[in-house]
């Protein structure tokens, strides 16, 4: 099938991409290297969308967090991971989880089945030299390309190690020593307020974990990877604690609000565990991304109680991400300065998380989509999460210090001076809806 516009790389934002260009009658060529014989460190299968770190898109609260509008956006602009985020979501408090696979599995049966998308599992080493492209390899980008992409752009690529938490499976914890419930016992949208496993610790048991943290066998790094940093938004459990004795049970190990029912007080510290798939046979060790080494993990990690029989479906791991200098290098439509036949989106232009990386696909499409059209769409509204998250990537960010960055109420426009603290959230999500409904208006018009 001839195309109107190439994306390479299935992950959420090609596949998001690809989804609303197909959707708007525009003609997609889908490249992805998996399952055509190549695979990246973390992926698992080849599924599109596939999920790698973790099965939370965070906060689903779209009126007092920043995610949370994200995703409200995204469902109104017909956002395909929203859709099957929805279709396929766990029990996990006010955070949106889903099931890993049904999800992944839902994403590509619908890109699969759309007559605008034909999908070649192929490697691209090289960035296309004409027809309207956008790159969205990830932070796993191929090397070929990747030093294709340096070849284009003149610059070094960044890089940030980034980690995976373990699951274990449901029916190896001890639920005699855990319990479920939510902190503060908050009901989400499909939960009933004991939607978390929670392993209490005692103080002893706390610092003995995290000696043993900063003692475990680790991950050897390469000499040119030593100074890669972390992104602290998927922090290591062993750099955290390495960090001060406290610093975990003020993070990811915080009693606070979780009353264990068998001393009716708070844990001293708890390791917290969500549902990873609709089943409940398999639950994610929140917060517990790590390097240490296998043996160590399970050696550890069993001395946590309720998890001393614990068996794990996946371990922990590392794996090296990449991302572009975008401030410098991409304009203010995710367009290569050098080359704007190519537009980049997702995580290898240095937003972080699912949602995120989803978000600027769809920018980058609806872009796409008045470019084919002959026309010109202007950005959302820096009032917007979309718009916020744009600007960051695109100009806001200071390009000779550049970090992944997740969407936060800090990026958006500050509301006036009168407006009270406590009413600042509502506000800034209020403003945006605004200002979306007023974008869209031109939007719409510019697509049709």
């Amino acid at each position: 099938m001839a195309h109107d516009i190439h994306i390479i790389g299935g992950g959420l934002a090609g596949s998001e991409a690809a989804w609303q260009l197909a959707e708007a009658g525009y003609r997609v060529r889908l490249s992805e290297m998996r399952g055509g014989g190549d695979m990246t460190p973390a992926h698992q299968g080849d599924t599109f969308a596939e999920m790698v770190c973790s099965n939370s898109f965070r906060s689903d609260d779209g009126d007092s967090n920043a995610v949370g509008l994200l995703h409200r956006e995204m469902r109104t602009l017909g956002s395909i991971i929203m859709r099957e985020a929805d279709a396929t979501k766990v029990p996990a408090g006010s955070a949106l989880a889903v099931d890993r696979d049904l999800f992944s599995g839902g994403v590509t049966r619908a890109l699969s089945e759309h007559p605008n998308i034909a999908i070649v599992r192929e490697r691209i080493d090289t960035l296309p030299s004409e027809g309207l492209t956008i790159v969205a390899t990830g932070p796993l980008t191929a090397a070929g390309l990747a030093e294709s992409i340096g070849a284009a752009t003149g610059k070094d690529a960044l890089a940030f190690f980034d980690a995976i938490a373990p699951i274990v499976y449901r029916d190896s914890i001890d639920m005699d020593v855990a319990w479920m419930a939510s902190r503060w016992d908050k009901v989400g949208p499909i939960g009933d307020g004991k939607d978390y496993i929670n392993c209490p610790m005692d103080k002893d048991q706390y610092h003995a974990f995290v000696q043993g943290l900063i003692d475990g066998d680790k991950t050897d790094f390469k000499d040119w990877e030593k100074d890669t940093p972390y992104f602290e938004g998927c922090m290591p459990i062993e750099v955290m604690a390495e960090r001060g004795v406290e610093t975990l049970r003020f993070g990811p190990m915080k009693g606070v609000g979780l009353d264990n029912p068998r001393t009716g007080r708070w844990p001293y510290a708890v390791v917290q565990l969500r549902q990873d798939n609709a089943l409940g046979t398999l639950w994610n060790m929140v917060g517990f991304q790590t390097k240490l080494k296998h043996g160590a993990q399970v050696e550890l990690f069993r001395t946590i109680p309720g998890l001393e029989k614990a068996e794990f479906a996946r371990l922990g791991g590392l794996h090296r991400n990449s991302f572009i200098r975008s401030p410098e290098l991409l304009d203010g439509q995710l367009r290569l300065k050098s080359a704007p036949h190519i537009r980049f989106a997702g995580q290898i232009t240095g937003c972080e998380g699912y949602v995120e990386s989803a978000a600027i696909g769809l920018v980058a499409a609806r872009f796409a989509i008045a470019e084919l059209g002959g026309r010109t769409l202007a950005a959302p509204p820096p009032e917007t999460a979309l718009g916020a998250l744009l600007g960051h990537i695109t100009g806001g960010a200071d390009a000779a210090s550049y970090q992944p960055m997740n969407v936060n109420f800090g990026l958006f426009p500050p509301l006036a001076e009168d407006v009270r603290k406590k009413d600042r959230k509502l506000g800034y999500t209020r403003r945006a809806g605004e200002a979306l409904a007023e974008w869209m208006k031109v939007a719409d018009g510019v697509a049709a």
